[in-house]
């Protein structure tokens, strides 16, 4: 019984989390069509990319006991194609500036990946201590990429609209942590679980964020329109008035 249901929840964490990395799709179908970034930031992207890299890694029996972890490397396995996808959308249509901000984050990145895991493989030898290595820097680098939506929750607040904080994200980061939590909690891997602890609230704490400020931007775009309406019809009486300025002004000429 228990076996089913740590794979029942297994199961749904993984739909939850590919859901969760496919998301930002939405955004970057906006960069392709725009040409542009805009106010974008790659930095939780190239996070993910780590987050990803780092608990395929944990999954796998080079680190783990044969294939104790297997929900993890499948769900991670597709997070490493979507990250990476979104990584290098972003440079091709960033800035100058900006190509230089991905590649300076993004090679010390791999960088990171890459020596964690020769060491974890060369140095340790028993499952506990590369479980401990590669665990805990997984964990320190998911709280990270939970805590990154501060930043456009920081925008949020600052601008009062949650254009740069798509909805659809915050839904599937509470859903995808609320049962990696659970899962980690059958499992009893502190590993797993410890992440999911600080994801929980703070992805609560956007989709109050897009209640309170989703409502603003509603009633803000009538207002827009309005101003807009307003403006064309004094457009349209300064034309009417030019033209009847014109049409006098002929008339006194032919008499």
């Amino acid at each position: 019984m228990a076996e089913t249901l740590r794979m029942a929840v297994a199961v749904l964490g993984n739909a939850a989390s590919v859901s969760l990395y496919a998301a930002p799709m939405v955004t970057f179908k906006r960069v392709i069509r725009k040409k542009s970034t805009e106010e974008f930031s790659c930095i939780p992207y190239i996070i993910g990319l780590l987050n990803c890299l780092l608990f395929t890694w944990y999954g796998l029996p080079f680190v783990s006991n044969k294939w104790e972890n297997f929900p993890l490397v499948t769900v991670n396995g597709v997070g490493i194609a979507l990250e990476l996808s979104y990584v290098l959308i972003y440079f091709w249509f960033a800035s100058s500036k900006g190509k230089v901000k991905v590649a300076m984050i993004t090679i010390p990145v791999l960088l990171v990946f890459c020596i964690t895991a020769v060491v974890s493989v060369f140095a340790f030898h028993d499952s506990t201590h590369k479980k401990l290595l590669v665990g805990s820097l997984g964990l320190g680098v998911s709280v990270a990429m939970y805590g990154s939506p501060l930043v456009a929750m920081k925008k949020v607040v600052q601008t009062k609209s949650v254009e740069f904080m798509p909805l659809p994200l915050s839904i599937c980061t509470c859903f995808a942590s609320t049962l990696w939590l659970t899962y980690g909690i059958l499992i009893r891997d502190i590993f797993v679980a410890g992440p999911s602890v600080v994801g929980v609230p703070l992805a609560i704490l956007q989709i109050v964020l897009h209640c309170k400020y989703r409502k603003r931007s509603v009633a803000e775009e009538p207002n827009k329109r309005d101003m807009e309406k307003g403006n064309l019809e004094k457009v349209d009486i300064e034309i009417g008035e030019v033209e009847k300025d014109v049409t006098n002004h002929h008339d006194k000429a032919n008499s």
